[in-house]
């Protein structure tokens, strides 16, 4: 499933002063998280342009524009104005040449300006676009905000899932998708999660049915989305199966093309899988810092082996 976003949107999300724009070209659609800077194009070079990219112009651009011939820029602009270009955008708060302008009304583009640095600017456009954008699949499972990290909840259907989740919310920590989580790949290590339009601040209780986590405990107490850092997968205990006691066991599950760690916690009665999740967060969260209980546990035993072996 792939998002569409359009020029108003992005006007308003990034607080962008509308130079020029009508209700059609406020509509056009961007289809790219890329954009353009055409230094090139301004000199004539339109081999390679990219145009079904936004057209950003800083300082260098609109300096090289000025100095040239009324007639020229003019020709040029019309020529950065194709069919599937979304707009034209200005950084610094600088004015838009008059033939910019001529142009984007002629083919039914908008002007837009920002007051905010070009390389900036350029950062905070291409991180809206390439998540909105991004290609989304969805996953089974319950996604919270445990001390800051993002901790998706596996498991068998009815394992507890969403009850466990709801005892995290009321010690304190948010909620950001139940039962279905839409996942996208941010970059290479980086993959987000969000909960689709309809299950938006909802979490489904057997024997409750839906509930409103927004309406029940606060605002605070969802997110929008998040970073899946941990995977904890819930399952059944086995008398006779054998679990890793150590921790020891580094294992990684593959979500949306990037490789997040996993861990798998037997649940039976009798056992507070809630604080369990907590205790697995934050030991993450200290390995990720440099500390690895079980490395150390393992050192003490090697030195302990050793000391016995030169007393004996």
């Amino acid at each position: 499933m792939e998002e569409v976003v359009k020029i108003h949107q992005l006007v308003e999300k990034l607080s962008l002063e509308v130079v020029y724009g009508n209700e059609e070209s406020l509509n056009r659609e961007i289809t790219t998280g890329d954009i353009s800077r055409p230094g090139l194009e301004l000199t004539g070079y339109f081999n390679y342009y990219p145009h079904n990219r936004l057209q950003l112009f800083g300082s260098k651009e609109i300096t090289f524009a000025e100095r040239m011939m009324p007639e020229e820029r003019l020709m040029v602009m019309r020529r950065l104005c194709e069919k599937d270009t979304p707009a034209f955008i200005i950084s610094r708060g600088l004015e838009a040449p008059k033939e910019m302008v001529q142009a984007a009304q002629e083919k039914g583009l908008a002007v837009l300006r920002s007051p905010i640095s070009t390389s900036r600017l350029l950062g905070e456009i291409s991180s809206y676009l390439d998540g909105r954008l991004a290609v989304r699949s969805s996953i089974h499972g319950v996604l919270v905000d445990v001390y800051g990290l993002g901790v998706l909840i596996q498991g068998d259907s009815g394992i507890g899932k969403s009850e466990t989740a709801l005892e995290l919310i009321k010690r304190g920590h948010r909620l950001i998708a139940d039962d279905r989580v839409d996942v996208y790949q941010q970059d290479e290590l980086t993959v987000i999660g969000e909960p689709p339009k309809i299950l938006q601040h909802l979490i489904e209780i057997r024997g409750i049915g839906i509930i409103d986590v927004m309406n029940l405990f606060g605002a605070s107490a969802v997110r929008g989305f998040m970073q899946v850092q941990l995977v904890v997968y819930l399952e059944a205990w086995e008398k006779d199966k054998k679990y890793d006691r150590l921790g020891s066991d580094d294992a990684m599950i593959e979500i949306a093309n990037v490789d997040v760690p996993q861990i798998r916690i037997p649940v039976k009665t009798g056992r507070n899988v809630a604080i369990i999740i907590e205790v697995a967060a934050m030991n993450f969260r200290a390995k990720t810092m440099g500390y690895d209980a079980t490395k150390a546990f393992e050192e003490r035993l090697t030195r302990l082996i050793e000391e016995n072996s030169g007393n004996s």
